[in-house]
């Protein structure tokens, strides 16, 4: 193939980018929650900062999709990128003054950060085959493994920065994501060229010349196609499952004395989960089959759902198995059903469907984040993971019926 080097630049660029990305956006998941916490004197509040990071990456999907198909991948996810860093500086002002709607507009303006890592693994695939698709959109979603991982741990010792400054100490991760966000974007700006989109467009067959439908007609070709239509279910329900449980994580585990390092080690564990194995489930996606390895991230996903409800605050160890397995099954249902949507809609649909399937998904998510503080507020977080079990028991119900 002509575009072979090419294509592994854009995976070795994409995959720096989502490293430098995956360190900023992961420390706040913790940090956002306690940071919510402490301003409302509401745990029931707690979920707000996730859900509003969600309804941002949700509002921003499709967004960023037009300005891929205007100018390309590097101007969507500079875009996205440079949108995430003036949220970080609106949650700082927001932690420092005590002031929730700053904490949550820089919450929402984060998510656009989020949305352009999501929408990095359709880039993965623009000069990709059908081959090889699956392993090269799993190779992006790997690549945001070590960042993801580190930035949790990043809480106590941006902490102590901020506290040394006088600073509440849980706005230091959000002076990492600043960082972190403006090095992703040189990267960008420097390194995806040529742009792997209009690259593709331009050696197309003339296919992806026509005029892109709009998300509304993607929706309902979607709808059409039962394997597409599972295929978007399974991609929103297990981001639905993965956001509920994870938030609420520190939450429960604050409850009792356990330190922000102890709590950035669970989530980094589940971060972990989620993405270090991507690799592995892109190549069993394809010798398995895509419904096959969805099913594997339902038995997943109940399983995650089992152990972190039955989990006492501080039992760190068990949590941290709860939360792994809740990664691993969100990476199988990711991979697998992004792979299994491009491949059940018709080719003029592709783009808007990607388009699509983010929004979907991270409205799903923000859902989740918004349901999960209710219900650990009213009932508990054992209530919340049996909830969100049962959920994923439907889906595992409704895969039995899809070939």
């Amino acid at each position: 193939m002509e575009n072979t080097e090419q294509q592994k630049r854009v995976i070795r660029t994409l995959s720096a980018a989502q490293i430098l990305n995956g360190i900023g956006t992961s420390g706040t998941v913790a940090a956002g929650s306690l940071l919510i916490a402490s301003i409302s004197k509401s745990e029931s509040l707690a979920g707000l900062a996730q859900t509003t990071t969600v309804l941002g990456a949700a509002m921003m999907a499709l967004p960023l999709a037009r300005l891929t198909q205007k100018g390309g991948r590097r101007f969507s996810l500079i875009s996205g990128y440079s949108i995430g860093g003036l949220g970080a500086a609106l949650a700082v002002l927001g932690g420092i003054h005590k002031v929730l709607f700053l904490m949550l507009a820089g919450s929402f303006f984060i998510g656009a950060a989020s949305a352009s890592g999501y929408q990095a693994r359709f880039a993965a695939i623009d000069l990709a085959t059908a081959e090889n698709r699956s392993r090269n959109l799993s190779f992006v979603v790997w690549g945001s493994t070590v960042g993801a991982v580190t930035g949790p741990n990043l809480m106590q010792p941006s902490g102590d920065i901020a506290h040394y400054f006088h600073l509440p100490r849980l706005v230091g991760p959000y002076f990492i994501v600043g960082i972190s966000l403006a090095l992703a974007t040189a990267v960008i700006y420097f390194f995806l060229k040529p742009d792997p989109y209009l690259t593709a467009n331009l050696s197309s067959d003339g296919v992806t010349q026509k005029k892109h439908e709009t998300t509304r007609a993607a929706l309902k070709h979607i709808r059409e196609i039962p394997q597409a239509l599972f295929a978007i279910t399974a991609i929103g329900i297990g981001h639905l499952a993965m956001v509920s449980i994870m938030v609420m994580t520190p939450v429960h585990m604050s409850h009792v004395d356990v330190t922000l390092s102890v709590i950035g080690l669970v989530i980094s564990v589940h971060v972990l989960g989620m993405y270090a194995f991507s690799p592995l489930v892109g190549m069993l996606s394809d010798k398995v089959g895509r419904v096959r390895v969805i099913q594997i991230g339902i038995a997943l996903l109940v399983l995650a759902a089992v152990v972190a409800g039955m989990s006492p605050a501080m039992n760190a160890v068990s949590l941290g198995i709860g939360l792994f397995l809740l990664g691993l099954g969100w990476s199988c249902t990711l991979i697998a059903g992004s792979t299994l949507l491009s491949e059940s809609v018709s080719i003029e649909m592709r783009p808007s469907s990607q388009g699509a399937s983010d929004l979907v998904m991270n409205l799903m998510g923000a859902i989740g984040g918004a349901m999960s503080g209710v219900i650990i507020g009213l009932f508990s977080f054992g209530w919340l993971c049996s909830s969100i079990g049962a959920l994923v028991l439907l889906l595992g119900m409704w895969s039995l019926k899809v070939e």
